[in-house]
């Protein structure tokens, strides 16, 4: 059987007894066998910052600028509530995702299949890297199948949105992408504000320095894995943009490294996770770390995320901010022309946050 080219669902519903080789990772990157979620419960763990921002009502913004600095210094990430995103939407998301993955037929699915010689963030597929990077470094698959509105399916800018190429399955599938693509922009917007005040930086700083959203929504499944302490979800990484903002099913998986361990961020429903990137660390010269995270698997449920990644364009220069720099705080971080370091990150390969420590002065 030819593995390679089949996709990780049907790998798991064919009933497989044992990982193919090209899945399992190795010993120092495997989680321990008690993170199997179907055994292991971390509820009286210290975990993610839970903040209401109340709406982004004006009158809580100190409060809620207080907490997110925190957030953002002790996590790199956090979750909110009262985001104004109706819970109706979150949901949606969620079901048409899972619709496409569970419903559609085979081949329905791979009309939409990612391109074998360029990045896999480009449609349907298994695999991320390019394929020249995955030779050289020998990089293990993920344990995950995707669907990625990315380069020819950008949600944002509006210009580059081109819903005809998005999946026709189930038939509101194109409509809830484009609604929640819009909502999360604001939701976007309105963070970088919070997270520039919070820094004692002007409003509109950060947002500035990114310049306009280039935003893409990539909806992933994680089937069951009869051997999940051998492989990875989804490898430890940051990731490359801004901002992402992510939400996941009641199965849980996600999880973020925090003072030399793996913490799982507890599913919560109709909350949505900030995570920081790593253009908003070399933004604020290191105050605020992007969280490095991953995705374990377990042997008996799959599991469905929904992240949403704000970035620059891909010509715009990010360096640390002017206002966060001085003579007793130089700058930590050399300038990066955000493209280059796209290209960068696809053909190195992510490992933790090997790409963005690179750009570090000292280093």
């Amino acid at each position: 059987m030819d593995f390679q080219m089949m996709r990780v669902q049907s790998l798991s519903e064919g009933g497989i007894a044992e990982v193919p080789a090209q899945y399992i990772q190795p010993p120092e990157e495997r989680p321990p066998i008690s993170d199997d979620l179907t055994i292991i419960d971390n509820s009286d763990e210290e975990n993610v910052p839970m903040i209401d921002v109340f709406g982004f009502d004006s009158e809580q913004r100190d409060t809620v600028c207080k907490l997110i600095g925190d957030a953002c210094a002790q996590w790199g990430a956090f979750h909110i509530t009262n985001h104004g995103v109706p819970f109706e939407l979150l949901d949606q998301i969620r079901g048409v995702g899972l619709s496409f993955f569970k419903d559609c037929p085979d081949k329905d699915k791979l009309k939409y299949a990612c391109d074998p010689n360029s990045p896999a963030s480009q449609g349907y597929g298994s695999k991320m890297l390019r394929p020249e990077a995955e030779a050289e470094t020998s990089t293990v698959l993920d344990w995950r199948d995707y669907f990625d509105h990315y380069f020819d399916h950008h949600t944002l800018p509006l210009s580059r949105r081109d819903p005809s190429r998005w999946p026709h399955f189930p038939s509101n599938y194109r409509q809830v992408v484009a609604h929640y693509s819009d909502e999360l922009k604001l939701v976007a917007q309105k963070l970088l504000g919070l997270i520039s005040e919070s820094l004692g930086l002007p409003t509109s700083c950060i947002e500035d320095a990114v310049g306009e959203f280039y935003q893409n929504i990539t909806i992933s499944y994680y089937p069951a894995c009869p051997q999940p302490h051998l492989t990875l979800g989804l490898q430890s990484h940051s990731d490359m943009g801004a901002i992402t903002l992510l939400i996941q099913d009641h199965v849980g998986g996600l999880q973020i490294f925090k003072d030399s361990r793996w913490i799982t961020v507890h599913p919560q429903s109709h909350a949505i996770l900030v995570i920081l990137a790593d253009q908003m660390e070399i933004i604020t010269n290191g105050k605020y770390r992007s969280a490095q995270h991953r995705a374990i698997t377990n042997s008996s449920s799959p599991r469905l995320s929904v992240a949403t990644f704000h970035d620059p364009a891909k010509t715009v220069k990010i360096s640390p901010a002017f206002e966060l720099t001085s003579n007793s705080s130089p700058p930590k971080y050399r300038e990066v022309k955000y493209g280059d370091y796209v290209s960068s990150w696809y053909t190195k390969g992510p490992k933790g946050k090997r790409n963005i420590d690179a750009l570090l002065i000292n280093s």
